[in-house]
């Protein structure tokens, strides 16, 4: 039988087109990067001081969980997200070092909701900490994250309105009697539930964050400790005093009437308790902890952020940890939600309580 003969191809002849590797495949299309162009950020470090902290960086333990309860049990990681009007938010809340070495649940309650649509939307961002050692902690904070979203939800349209007037009086009244409500309605729970009502508590920290790309007033309020911070011109401000600090009469932007700070902040701050009428619900009984409220009109390259002692405690207490987001939250473009998320876990040794950040760049 014959096969033929084999010839092979002349020494002139061109080779066929070799199938190319997936590395030598043909880049996307699109706009070249330009050599102009800012090169990336360095990756997040894992921890920053003298020494590495005590427990492992990633989860150990999961908390027990109870068969018939399944609904109560909480992730170690909640990461969230958006983008609208003048801003974009970055939210997280991570379970701490010791609660994951422990195997307990994250006491942070993070709640990012929408309210309407268009340019009469609003955005809602609360924090809520449930109280050291109790057992149900975790559960108290995401009860405090519901009430106050209900209640503002309720109220968006009358808020917007008077976002957007900048009427801080009824603002500050009304977003008090909110919160004086929602915190009621927890303990009062409580109580039904026959739980000591100081064991069922939280702090509560929230962001009011109109979409009107033309309004850029910030709202925060709250009940409890925490941080309110803003990076400007790559400087951390701390913009929330202590509550301690409030001595003699009042000062600008602190328990003062609306006015204007030297950088040009139309601002407020009262820790009293109002007695106008609410504009939104009746009037509860008083808090147990003094109101916090302050509304600013950002600049655009502003990042404001909001967290619980988790992160406000190192940041107040580490330097190296201020440069270091300094350095990642100053740049042109806000980090992706996987980048934020790793910004927020750098650690410090000596603070491993859960942390939870809430940040808003504006554009």
């Amino acid at each position: 039988m014959t096969f033929g003969t084999w010839t092979p191809f002349p020494d002139s002849a061109p080779l066929p087109p070799a199938t190319p590797e997936p590395e030598d495949a043909p880049p996307p299309a699109g706009p070249r990067p330009s050599r102009l162009d800012p090169p990336p950020p360095p990756p997040s470090r894992g921890h920053v001081g003298s020494r590495p902290p005590t427990y492992d960086a990633e989860p150990t333990a999961l908390p027990a969980a109870d068969p018939d309860e399944l609904d109560d049990l909480a992730p170690d990681t909640v990461l969230d997200g958006a983008r609208y009007g003048a801003c974009t938010l970055r939210a997280a809340s991570v379970r701490g070092d010791s609660a994951r070495y422990r195997g307990e649940p994250r006491r942070d309650a993070l709640l990012t909701a929408r309210f309407g649509t268009g340019e009469r939307a609003l955005l809602l961002v609360a924090l809520a900490t449930g109280t050291r050692t109790a057992p149900r902690a975790h559960l108290a904070a995401a009860e405090a994250c519901r009430w106050i979203g209900r209640a503002v939800g309720r109220s968006h349209d009358r808020l917007v309105d008077d976002i957007r007037a900048a009427r801080r009086g009824d603002l500050k009244s009304g977003l008090h009697r909110l919160t004086d409500r929602s915190l009621g309605r927890l303990r009062a729970g409580a109580v039904e539930q026959g739980i000591d009502p100081d064991d069922y508590a939280a702090t509560l920290r929230c962001l009011l964050l109109p979409a009107d790309p033309d309004c850029r007033t910030r709202v925060f309020f709250g009940v409890g400790p925490g941080g309110l911070f803003r990076l400007r011109d790559g400087e951390w401000q701390d913009i929330e005093p202590e509550v301690a600090d409030v001595k003699g009469e009042p000062v600008l932007g602190f328990g003062s009437p609306p006015s204007e700070t030297p950088d040009g902040d139309r601002l407020t701050m009262d820790l009293g308790i109002p007695t106008p009428p609410s504009p939104y619900e009746p009037a509860p009984e008083p808090p147990r902890e003094p109101f916090r409220f302050r509304t600013s009109v950002a600049r655009p390259g502003d990042t404001l952020l909001m967290c619980g002692t988790g992160l406000a405690d190192p940041l107040r207490g580490e330097e190296e940890l201020r440069a270091h987001l300094a350095d990642r939250w100053s740049r042109p473009e806000p980090p992706g939600l996987a980048a934020f998320l790793a910004d927020t876990q750098v650690r410090v040794k000596g603070y491993a309580d859960d942390r939870t950040a809430v940040a808003v760049w504006e554009a």
